[in-house]
C-alpha cells in the first residue's frame, strides 16, 4: 500500500431495525418483517429481506407496502432499543480505531490506516469487526473496504446482504464503469436525467465523457464528478464531529385535537430523546418543538435552557410551554405531527449530572436501569400511559 493512501472501511448494518425484531422475537424469523409507522400516512423505515422480495423498500409509504406484501409483519420502530444495539455495534468498531464517523444507528465510517502495523491487513481488521459484531449482537453487518470512502461505501453496497468486499484503486475502474451513473455520490434523480439526455447511463461513460460537453449540461459540478467515476475521493473520516441534535416525532392517523393528548406525546418524546442523551454522555441547551397542521403546515419553536441538561423534566418543561404558548394562539388547534429535539450539545459534566436536583437524578436513573434491564418502555412516567394503545 502506498504510503499516502489510506484504507477505510464502511459499515452497515443488514435491514437493522427488522433484525433487531426477528433477533427479539425468535418467532419472527424467515418471517416478512416491515418496521414504520403503521398507519394511513406512515412511511416504511426498513424491511427484512423476506419483505424485500415482495417489492417491499425503505421510504415507501406503508400503505403501498401491505398492497406489495398483505401477509407481512407490520411493527412500530422501537427507537430506544435500536440504540441500545447500536452503542454495541459502535463499541465493535471503537476497538479497531478512534476513527469512526457514524452516519447513523447502522452505519458508519471507520479509517484504520494506523490500525493496520497493529492488526494486521485490512481484510483482517474488516473480518475482526464483522465478526465481533455478530458475536455481540447476533446481527449481521456487510463490511466494504477500499482507500478511500467512495469506494468502501460502494464495496458494502454491491456486497449486501451480509456482504465483505474490498474496492482496490487498481480494480476500481472496472468495478464503477458497468454500474448505472445513478449508483455514483452525488447523482440524485435530477442529475441522473441530465446525464440520461446526454447518453450517458454508466459510470465508465460519465468517466470517458468529453468534459467541456458535460460541463455544458452540469456547470461547475463536472469535473468533481468525473473524478468519482473515476474512482477519486479525498473526503476524511470525520470522527470528532459533534452530533447535531437527537429528536423524536410522530405523524398521527387521526389529527390531535385534544391538547391533553399532545401533552402526553410531547412527554413521550422528552422521554425518549432525554434516556438517548444520557447513553451518550450528552448534555443538550436547545430544545425544539416541531408542530405540523394538516395538511401540511409546520412550525417549530425554539427555547434555550438556563444549562446544558438531558433531564426528562427539565426539558419538558420548556417543550410544554412551547407546545401550549403555541396551541393557545390557534383558533382550532390540530396536530398531523408532533415532535422534539434537543441540540447544542455539550459532554455532560461529572460534577452534577446534568445540572438536575437530586431527586429529578434518581428518576432518570432508575427509569434508565429499568428500561435497559427489561427493555425500552418498560418503565414510563403516568402522563405517558395515554398514548399506549395508539402504536
Amino acid at each position: 500500500m502506498p504510503p499516502d493512501e489510506r484504507s477505510i472501511i464502511h459499515v452497515d448494518m443488514d435491514a437493522f431495525y427488522a433484525s433487531v425484531e426477528q433477533r427479539d422475537r425468535p418467532e419472527l424469523r424467515g418471517a416478512a418483517v416491515i418496521v414504520g409507522g403503521l398507519g394511513p400516512r406512515g412511511v416504511v423505515s426498513t424491511c427484512s429481506y423476506e419483505a424485500r422480495r415482495f417489492g417491499v423498500r425503505s421510504a415507501m409509504p406503508t400503505v403501498q407496502a401491505r398492497r406489495l406484501c398483505p401477509d407481512g409483519i407490520y411493527l412500530w420502530p422501537r427507537m430506544e432499543r435500536y440504540a441500545e444495539v447500536s452503542a454495541q455495534v459502535f463499541n465493535a468498531f471503537h476497538e479497531v480505531t478512534p476513527q469512526v464517523e457514524g452516519l447513523s444507528l447502522d452505519e458508519a465510517f471507520l479509517d484504520v490506516s494506523a490500525s493496520l502495523r497493529l492488526l494486521g491487513p485490512v481484510e483482517v481488521i474488516g473480518r475482526r469487526i464483522k465478526d465481533s459484531i455478530l458475536e455481540r449482537t447476533g446481527l449481521v453487518a456487510s463490511v466494504g473496504m477500499g482507500p478511500n470512502k467512495l469506494l468502501a461505501k460502494l464495496a458494502c453496497e454491491l456486497s449486501k446482504p451480509d456482504g465483505f468486499r474490498r474496492i482496490t484503486r487498481h480494480n476500481a475502474a472496472g468495478e464503477l464503469a458497468p454500474l448505472p451513473v445513478g449508483r455514483l455520490w452525488t447523482v440524485g434523480k435530477v442529475t441522473e436525467q441530465a446525464l440520461h439526455r446526454l447518453g450517458i447511463r454508466t459510470i465508465g461513460e460519465l468517466a470517458a465523457c468529453d468534459t467541456l460537453r458535460l460541463a455544458g449540461a452540469l456547470g461547475r459540478q463536472a469535473g468533481a464528478m468525473q473524478a468519482l467515476a473515476r474512482g477519486e475521493d479525498d473526503r476524511r473520516v470525520e470522527s470528532d464531529q459533534v452530533e447535531q441534535s437527537i429528536g423524536a416525532e410522530r405523524t398521527f392517523d387521526v389529527d390531535v385535537a385534544d391538547l391533553a393528548l399532545a401533552q402526553s406525546w410531547l412527554l413521550r418524546h422528552c422521554e425518549r430523546i432525554a434516556a438517548q442523551a444520557r447513553h451518550r454522555g450528552l448534555s443538550g441547551r436547545t430544545v425544539t418543538v416541531k408542530l405540523r397542521e394538516p395538511p401540511f403546515v409546520t412550525h417549530t419553536r425554539q427555547a434555550q435552557l438556563g444549562t446544558p441538561s438531558a433531564s426528562v423534566s427539565e426539558i419538558h418543561a420548556v417543550a410544554r410551554r412551547l407546545l401550549e404558548f403555541w396551541w393557545q394562539k390557534q383558533g382550532q388547534p390540530r396536530l398531523r405531527l408532533l415532535g422534539v429535539s434537543l441540540s447544542g450539545f455539550a459532554e455532560a459534566p461529572q460534577r452534577d449530572m446534568f445540572g438536575t436536583t437530586p431527586r429529578e437524578r434518581v428518576a432518570d436513573q432508575v427509569q434508565d436501569r429499568i428500561n435497559s434491564r427489561f427493555g425500552s418502555g418498560s418503565l414510563v412516567r403516568a402522563g405517558v400511559l395515554r398514548t399506549r394503545g395508539q402504536d
